[in-house]
């Protein structure tokens, strides 16, 4: 919610606050700078505290966050505010991933179900925001409300909140099942022995490929209800079809699972990368809203299962011991990738062919990278 939401709401922010799509596409530039910083710091955070409380810490620091984006309509500290909901939901990424990653190990057939789980969850975030944000927009414009969208966030982050209160409430028992998958699995911290036989250079394609989902998928994430919008969509359209979007990324879980078992090297997130190439060009080349759904529908039934496969990969190439690091290696690239996409397609849209042609550039890069992915071996470690 705190990444995703802010798809809903750049429409009505863009219109209230002047901007042009370049800064509406900075804010996500802006969240992806954090995020790569939030992905550089994590294994130290991890080995200092532990998985369990950089989730829950970094859950309640994302929720009064996102609070706070409400409280304020300049844009240098909403470019703020979004670089440091970028490094909390890098940090609550990684932590989530490496207990999911944890778990499967001791479940090995479930391995890539309990992967697809744990990234899908994402889609509830998106459901729910796709529910609680044009019903917050609607109430606050009724009562004449200054700023409406700053209504939103809050509604949000209350919901956010609440959640958060949830993993507090079971951080005992999160506690307990993951000091005993620790008996058996080796320590987050990396030796410099065992770094030392982490042969980075071996992963070059799968990392390109990775970063170019970073590039491509952030772009349709970004601005694909603005487009909508521009295409005479009415709210209700855009809450099914954000929904929807939502639903295929729970779906995904299990309609992918098998897949993230059986390929060792790149091959996942080269078949994934090469749906979601498909999915973004489908709104670039088509107006027609029964085509809308099914894009946002493959789209979300493809693009966290991404995610979930470089995880997979990490398992399936390196000892427990470097999953951690695995983890946030890929998340750095990713992050890199997120930061060129969404400024980029936000200028493109701003000349001639608007957003249409901007998704085409996302869809361009995510075909690139399911090339590039497909290159990828799998890793022997030492």
């Amino acid at each position: 919610m705190t990444r995703f939401a802010y798809a809903l709401l750049l429409p009505p922010m863009r219109e209230d606050l002047s901007w042009t799509y370049t800064i509406a596409g900075s804010m996500n530039t802006f969240n992806a700078v954090g995020y790569l910083i939030g992905a550089l710091i994590t294994p130290r955070m991890l080995s200092r505290w532990g998985a369990v409380h950089v989730l829950v810490g970094g859950a309640l620091i994302s929720s009064l966050l996102m609070a706070l984006t409400g409280f304020f309509s300049e844009t240098p500290i909403l470019l703020l505010q979004r670089l440091l909901a970028g490094m909390v939901s890098a940090a609550v990424f990684v932590a989530g991933g490496l207990l999911a990653a944890r778990l499967g190990a001791h479940l090995p057939l479930q391995s890539g179900l309990m992967l697809g789980l744990y990234y899908g969850g994402t889609g509830w975030g998106i459901v729910l925001s796709a529910l609680l944000v044009p019903v917050a927009l609607l109430a606050a414009t009724e009562q004449a409300f200054a700023h409406p969208w700053a209504w939103a966030w809050w509604v949000l982050a209350l919901a956010c909140l609440f959640m958060t209160l949830v993993l507090f409430i079971i951080r005992l028992p999160m506690k307990n099942w993951t000091a005993e998958l620790k008996t058996s699995t080796p320590n987050d911290t990396l030796s410099k022995h065992q770094a030392a036989h982490m042969h980075w250079p071996d992963w070059v394609f799968g990392l390109a490929g990775y970063g170019l989902f970073g590039v491509g998928y952030i772009g349709y994430m970004t601005f694909v209800v603005a487009l909508l919008r521009e295409q005479g969509a009415s709210a209700s359209d855009i809450t099914l079809f954000y929904a929807m979007l939502g639903l295929a990324v729970v779906a995904s879980s299990r309609v992918w699972a098998g897949l993230l078992n059986r390929y060792r090297g790149g091959q996942s997130l080269a078949i994934l990368n090469a749906l979601l190439s498909l999915a973004t060009l489908i709104p670039a080349i088509s107006s027609s809203w029964p085509m809308m759904l099914v894009s946002g529908v493959l789209f979300g039934g493809v693009f966290l299962s991404v995610v979930a496969s470089t995880t997979a990969m990490v398992k399936h190439n390196l000892v427990p011991s470097q999953w951690a690091a695995g983890i946030s290696i890929f998340t750095v690239i990713f992050a890199v990738g997120q930061i060129i996409g969404p400024t980029m397609v936000g200028w493109i849209a701003d000349g001639p062919g608007g957003l249409q042609r901007g998704l085409i550039f996302s869809a361009a890069a995510l075909l690139m990278g399911a090339v590039l992915a497909w290159q990828q071996n799998p890793v022997q470690q030492s």
